[in-house]
């Protein structure tokens, strides 16, 4: 699990930090946004902060002693915002939302964190747009999306902007290598009545993908029966031989609707090209 502190506004509009690990990822695909979700008590100070102003911070630091102490720190329940934060070691600055946005306030990020991701909380899920902050929670509570429980909360988080040290957003389009790699800690779930307990960063070294192919006559076989009036050339399902055979019938629906919004009914290499050059224009719209 990934070890973060999440930034969100306290009642005077400051930034306040708390530790989580229980954050992962929502939306990954198939939506015209990414989210996370967030696990998190419905009385600490982040829950607050989310029901209050519906946006968060999640700060990914790297592997450091100093810094795990400092996270462990903030991470005690109990703690009001101004006592967790008066002696709190990072540099807080503000994100790309406010500079986007100046007359708007969002929590700030932390500046030693080698990635940042600036939420919004997704109230309308799971009809939990009426939350509001209680001293005690009675039900009925919602299933996965705001308060779920007398003690409990979801959150799901839309990604708004993800923040990346220059360094690794270089190595994510050039190349990762062990050179490049932040120094990420892994908290695997494990924590007694007295430590909180977090694997420290290693090397990383890199297992190959599977270098597979799709049999040419597979992908022929699909491709000229996936519509009935486009057909595809030999040269472009040899382009497509090392698309995953679970991704293939998604690739060539894509290259249909592509055809037919250009009046298409027969996709060559040239075609091909020019389908995949508009998916790394499209990708690259996303990352900005």
């Amino acid at each position: 699990m990934p070890t973060i502190l999440i930034g969100t506004l306290d009642e005077k509009g400051n930034t306040s930090c708390g530790a989580y690990s229980l954050c992962f990822p929502y939306y990954i695909a198939g939506k015209n946004s990414y989210a996370m979700i967030l696990e998190c008590r419905n009385s600490s100070n982040t829950c607050k902060g989310i029901l209050r102003t519906g946006k968060c911070s999640l700060n990914f630091l790297p592997d450091c002693k100093k810094f795990f102490k400092e996270i462990v720190r903030l991470g005690f329940p109990g703690d009001s915002p101004e006592e967790k934060m008066k002696d709190c070691i990072f540099h807080l600055e503000e994100g790309h939302r406010h500079i986007e946005n100046s007359k708007e306030s969002y929590p700030k990020v932390i500046k030693e964190a080698f990635q940042v991701m600036e939420c919004t909380w997704i109230k309308t899920l799971d009809n939990a747009q009426y939350d509001k902050i209680q001293e005690e929670y009675e039900g009925p509570y919602h299933n996965f999306n705001g308060i779920t429980s007398k003690y409990g909360a979801h959150f799901i988080l839309r990604i708004d902007k993800i923040l990346l040290k220059e360094k690794y957003y270089n190595a994510i389009l050039y190349g990762i290598t062990k050179n490049n790699f932040p120094k990420v800690p892994v908290d695997y779930g494990y924590r007694d009545s007295t430590n909180f307990w977090c694997s420290k960063f290693k090397k990383p070294f890199a297992q190959p993908i599977p270098n597979k192919e799709v049999d040419l006559e597979s992908v022929k076989y699909a491709a000229n029966r996936v519509d009935d009036t486009i057909k595809f050339s030999d040269e472009a399902c040899k382009m497509m031989v090392k698309v995953p055979r679970i991704f293939l019938s998604i690739v060539l629906k894509g290259c249909i609707a592509w055809a037919k919004e250009n009046n298409c009914t027969y996709i060559t290499e040239k075609e091909m090209q020019i389908i995949q050059e508009k998916r790394k224009e499209e990708k690259n719209k996303k990352k900005k």
